[in-house]
């Protein structure tokens, strides 16, 4: 995900709600006080995607705080993604650290290894009986909670359904991997000889997202935990290594690119010129692939979400995505930041995100979503979803590309067994020190 400090609040109260409270219940918050006349500053930083996507979201809970905290000023800035990282560490290490931060749920376990972020009581949250486990894992750690669930995010398949009915006959999605890659077979052969560069199914070479859930599908793992409480990469254990294989086969059958090492960034732009006929994705770029200069605006009601299909006649575990949100360990203000990330993950704050068709961080607010089309494929893949190794080195494991790197080798020629062995050993250098 590449968005701004700010992005991080947004993570913990996506991971908050997931954790937290029973549906509907009040949001418990300091007590015996009088909050009219309580003083200070309080700094949130949220990615970028709450200023374009749910600002009232953003206005609403910061008029509810005013209300609430009259005397209490926020002071409240948006960040990009792929800056936020590097921002809110110069930050910590300056003593700049802002009180609320949004984070991406990849990014959590670096900052509560490292001590930086405050502990958290999950009954105190709206919902938190009913968060999403993957959320809650990615805001704890040693059984205790860190960050606040904030939304959630799963991969899906988005396709042409023109392409498909022109090619197989009909326009509904196959729902089982061999009738998938049957259809997929007859997109190739009808739109390859006229569209230089067409891909079926557009999977790029260093797809790592990708790679591990077919990884995941066949039994395998990043790595495991071991009764000695030590972490070993598990990638060359026959069920990782078969699962990717089948991501390898995959992109060497569908991908006709011409550069199997381009990654998977501009995605939605081949499916939106027309070059693919189907990707593995985030169901927001779907908006992608339809807008103007990175689209086609024409495809709106062509392209359409479904749950990609695996193998074994179950649908492909997606990576939980998402976003949490915390309060920094050496917050001034951390009692009256903790409030306002209570509001701003409460029922009737995730209720916005859900009317937005982004998917809330507990499970009660989410089934409605598994009914509509917009939505139902990614919501019905978040309860099942994987994540990353809650490792303390994952962070440097990540930052290293070593999964990346595995698979740009096995494309160049190295065999999936000797690339496997050796991400393994590059990933227990890493994975059992803090990042």
């Amino acid at each position: 995900m590449k968005r701004q400090v700010l992005a991080t609040l947004s993570t913990a109260a996506l991971l908050a709600t997931a954790a937290g409270c029973s549906s509907g219940s009040p949001s418990p918050s300091p007590t015996n006080v009088d909050t009219k006349n309580m003083t200070g500053t309080v700094t949130v930083w949220l990615m970028d995607d709450a200023q374009k996507g749910w600002p009232e979201l953003v206005q609403q809970v910061n008029d509810e705080f005013a209300e609430k905290y009259p005397k209490v000023q926020i002071k409240l800035s948006y960040h990009e993604w792929g800056k936020k990282t590097a921002e809110l560490d110069a930050a910590i290490a300056d003593g700049r650290a802002p009180d609320v931060v949004e984070l991406g749920n990849t990014e959590t376990l670096k900052y509560i290894v490292k001590g930086d972020l405050l502990k958290q009581e999950a009954n105190t949250f709206d919902n938190s009986d009913n968060w999403i486990k993957g959320l809650v894992d990615t805001c704890t750690y040693e059984s205790t909670l860190y960050c606040v669930p904030y939304y959630a995010g799963a991969r899906v398949g988005i396709y042409n359904s023109k392409m498909f009915q022109e090619a197989t006959g009909s326009a509904d999605f196959p729902q089982t991997e061999d009738a998938l890659t049957g259809a997929l077979d007859k997109m190739a052969s009808k739109y390859g000889k006229s569209s230089a560069g067409y891909s079926a199914l557009y999977l790029p070479g260093p797809y790592w997202y990708a790679a591990m859930s077919y990884v995941t599908a066949y039994g395998g793992s990043i790595a495991r935990y071991d009764s000695s409480g030590v972490w070993h990469g598990s990638l060359h254990d026959a069920k990782s290594q078969q699962g990717i294989q089948r991501f390898v086969e995959l992109v060497r059958t569908y991908n006709k690119s011409g550069d199997l090492k381009v990654n998977e960034q501009d995605q939605a732009k081949v499916l939106g010129h027309e070059k693919a006929g189907l990707i593995y994705a985030n169901g927001w770029e779907q908006n992608t692939a339809t807008a103007p200069i990175t689209g086609t605006p024409a495809l709106k009601d062509v392209l359409k979400l479904a749950a990609m299909p695996g193998p074994n006649g179950k649908p492909l575990p997606s990576f939980i995505g998402g976003s949490d949100l915390a309060v920094t360990a050496k917050s001034q203000s951390a009692k009256i930041a903790t409030d306002w990330v209570r509001m701003f993950t409460s029922t009737k704050s995730e209720q916005v995100l859900a009317d937005k068709d982004t998917l809330p961080n507990n499970l009660v607010q989410l089934a409605p979503l598994k009914n509509k089309p917009a939505t139902a494929a990614a919501a019905n893949a978040v309860q099942d979803a994987w994540f990353t190794p809650l490792a303390p080195g994952w962070g440097a494991v990540e930052k290293q590309n070593i999964l990346v790197n595995m698979l740009n080798a096995i494309f160049a020629g190295k065999s999936v067994e000797d690339a496997t062995k050796e991400a393994d050993a590059q990933i227990d250098q890493l994975i059992n020190n803090p990042a």
